[in-house]
């Protein structure tokens, strides 16, 4: 039990590291696709990837699929196109800064969706680490300097992400419904196909009001990693770790996006590395193993 539930919090912390390049790259991309186009090209590709050894699994599983349907269809609904699609499009109208603080506030919204449909609770050790993790992510936004958080401004992007956050606890929440021979890539698929269905209206009606382009090199590569990188490793390793410890324990992980993100722009864009990214890091990473952990 012990090796099964280190595993899972390994594909959780692997979640949010791939998770973290997805932020940055939606960032970046802002002004070369649309939100719904982005996040449309993105479960596309993610689908074509999975569909040579996820379209196999599903046609065997085809029975427990039809039963499951609904939930299916929800699932891909609330993670795929609702999540994922209002997340693109606050992050075209915030900053980095606010989109990092709202989403370091994931664990709360996983909290009150676990509440609210499973009456489960946590514990006061659980929310203690919570909110040590979320102090350690206030430390990166406001730079060590406390004095900094009186100069953010909130924008209407704020409110986007802001709304797609409960979705994702819902999303977490209610994987745990779904039977056990239904997981693995079978599951990814399923939600990605559907979620593909889904968005193919919207991305049509929103071609349609705009003249299209061939995307360059380097936009082209963006959407292959969010799709093969944050899409099809990323939700295979979190849905698997959340049948594992459960939407709360797995959302204790989330202030590690910010962590890595910050430790990504370092290594990859040249970002200084300074004294207070090294504190920020230890006491996010302890308060996600004070929530997380439990004896045996």
């Amino acid at each position: 039990m012990q090796s099964r539930r280190l595993a899972a919090f390994a594909l959780l912390v692997l979640s949010n590291l791939l998770w973290s390049g997805n932020w940055v790259i939606g960032r970046a991309v802002r002004d070369a696709f649309d939100p719904i186009a982005l996040n449309f090209w993105r479960w596309l590709v993610a689908a074509l990837v999975m569909a040579p050894f996820g379209l196999a699994e599903a046609v065997r599983a085809r029975a427990v699929i039809r039963r499951h349907a609904r939930l299916l269809a929800l699932l891909a609904l609330l993670g795929v196109v609702g999540f994922q699609t209002l997340v693109y499009l606050g992050l075209r109208s915030t900053t980095a800064i606010n989109a990092v603080l709202i989403n370091a506030a994931g664990p709360l919204f996983m909290l009150a969706c676990s509440w609210i449909l499973e009456r489960e609770h946590a514990s006061l050790r659980q929310i203690a680490g919570m909110v040590i993790s979320f102090a350690g992510v206030v430390i990166i936004v406001c730079q060590g300097e406390l004095r900094r958080l009186t100069q953010l401004e909130l924008h209407s992007g704020d409110l986007w992400i802001l709304i797609a956050m409960p979705m994702w606890g819902l999303y977490s929440v209610l994987l745990k419904r779904l039977p056990a021979e239904l997981r693995g890539t079978a599951l990814a698929f399923s939600i990605a196909a559907i979620g593909v269905t889904l968005l193919l209206p919207l991305y049509l009606a929103d071609t349609a009001r705009g003249a299209w382009r061939l995307p360059s090199p380097a936009e082209v590569a963006a959407v292959l990693y969010i799709a093969v990188a944050a899409s099809v490793l990323a939700f295979l390793a979190w849905n698997r770790g959340v049948a594992l410890v459960g939407a709360n324990a797995a959302g204790f992980t989330l202030p590690l996006l910010p962590a890595f993100g910050t430790a990504l722009a370092i290594v990859f864009l040249g970002e200084a590395f300074r004294a207070f990214h090294a504190a920020a890091f230890i006491i996010i990473v302890a308060g996600v193993a004070l929530a997380t952990y439990r004896r045996t």
